[in-house]
């Protein structure tokens, strides 16, 4: 485990992450997937880059293919339809990136979605299905084949819409996260 190879508390991570022991204690025994947000927080406080927080050692190509099999869960997944979020990482086994591209299956509920805020910007493009995103003072409903890009640091959430889980493909820069 990364935090007690780098002789960090739970606490000490806490302090750093701004998140709670608790909470911690759950990503590290898989009860409770963090959002990109806090999966950035967590990078950031233990100088690694995001996917080696959920996968094996990146290897330093300039040419990643990534096959759906290939793709690293981030926490523990649910059933589709289940009430949590899914993530995967999509390039965890490329080099340093400045990009950090994940595919998501939202949740059908904004009640197990808070707000999330980060440093950076995102690109959303809906591959499947329909999403609605909470921005605090509008929502916007995006379709398959509809994108946004914005700045991260505006409050958003996003669930998805219609008869079926919506597939995104999401798209942060990673310019802030520790090397």
């Amino acid at each position: 485990m990364l935090r007690k190879q780098l002789g960090l508390s739970l606490q000490d991570l806490a302090d750093q992450t701004e998140l709670t022991k608790s909470y911690l204690s759950k990503v590290e025994r898989g009860m409770s997937v963090p959002s990109v947000a806090v999966a950035l927080k967590l990078s950031k406080a233990l100088h690694v880059e995001v996917d080696q927080l959920f996968g094996e050692d990146s290897v330093q190509e300039a040419i990643t293919i990534v096959r759906i099999a290939d793709r690293v869960p981030m926490g523990q997944q649910q059933p589709e339809g289940g009430m949590q979020t899914k993530y995967e990482v999509l390039a965890a086994r490329a080099g340093h990136k400045r990009l950090l591209p994940f595919m998501i299956s939202p949740a059908k509920d904004f009640s197990v979605s808070e707000f999330k805020e980060h440093d950076g910007e995102e690109l959303l493009f809906v591959h499947r299905g329909k999403i609605e995103i909470d921005f605090a003072s509008h929502q916007v409903a995006l379709s398959a084949g509809d994108a946004v890009y914005f700045n991260a640091q505006i409050p958003h959430r996003m669930r998805s819409i219609g008869a079926q889980v919506a597939e995104v493909l999401l798209v942060v820069s990673a310019d802030d996260v520790a090397q």
